[in-house]
């Protein structure tokens, strides 16, 4: 699939066994993002948690109340695990899945022949939400699919200004993983590996600055201790790079606090 050192190839088959778990399992996920960094001989994993065939990540890891929190976690291990990271469109800005309530509306033919039972893949198909003019500014004529009644309020424009939007974290993340080194192509460690509620790993690349991160998978607070012997991990002051909104500045790798669903981006200095 990778090709050969006399051949190579630019292809990167899409790892769906971490992105569709479907549910938020820190060790499921710690075990199969291992063998995606470990297992495929040192070559690069595409790794995804979203695509045209499946219900969007509010229907399939939401929990209903902390949904743009859990979808700031997914982006964050989308992007700052090592690895190339595919986003299907919508997700920056948190668009849900919008299934047709009645079989005279379904377009897809799953749909049309499994109804009511199966309504098919029109729910996570309908045009992006750009702003909340007609049509949400995805076009000017009738689009193949309608436009959910969310896009009046979940929407790119609505998000743009706002630094503490899903969107905003998103492009945040990018520019990390394009502009840090140990993020851009640094190994990934995982850490504190015992922890069943929260999910952290290091990222380092020689001669850059170390990268640890932790994602709080349940709605409680959660402390880690990330010294973990034997890791590593080069002591140091913590610079954040990024972290969800209310959470903490620490001091050191012992004692980072994390919000309910929280995420922390640091660079060991």
């Amino acid at each position: 699939m990778y090709g050969t050192p006399k051949k190579p190839e630019f292809q990167l088959p899409m790892d769906t066994q971490v992105g569709f778990i479907n549910k938020l399992d820190v060790t499921e996920f710690r075990s199969r993002l291992i063998d995606a960094e470990t297992r495929i001989n040192g070559n690069t994993p595409l790794l995804l948690f979203d695509n045209h065939d499946n219900p969007r990540l509010d229907a399939r890891y939401g929990d209903g109340v902390h949904n743009r929190e859990i979808e700031r976690i997914i982006a964050t291990v989308l992007f700052a695990s090592r690895g190339a990271s595919l986003f299907y469109y919508g997700d920056e800005i948190g668009m849900v899945t919008t299934p047709p309530t009645r079989k005279q509306d379904v377009k897809d033919p799953i749909g049309i022949a499994g109804w009511p039972k199966e309504k098919g893949r029109d729910g996570e198909r309908t045009p992006m939400q750009w702003d909340q003019s007609a049509n949400a500014g995805f076009s000017t004529g009738t689009p193949w699919l309608p436009v959910p009644p969310s896009a009046s309020a979940i929407n790119v424009e609505a998000q743009h200004s706002d630094p503490n939007s899903l969107f905003n974290w998103y492009r945040s993340l990018i520019r990390l993983k394009k502009t840090v080194p140990a993020l851009a192509r640094g190994a990934n460690i995982m850490l504190d590996t015992d922890n069943a509620k929260v999910l952290s790993w290091l990222r380092q690349a020689p001669g850059a600055p170390q990268v640890v991160v932790s994602t709080n998978f349940t709605a409680d607070p959660q402390i880690v201790d990330l010294e973990t012997p034997g890791a590593g991990l080069k002591a140091g002051h913590l610079k954040t790079l990024l972290k969800s909104p209310g959470a903490a500045d620490p001091d050191s790798l012992d004692r980072i606090e994390l919000p309910p669903f929280g995420v922390y981006i640091g660079q060991i200095e």
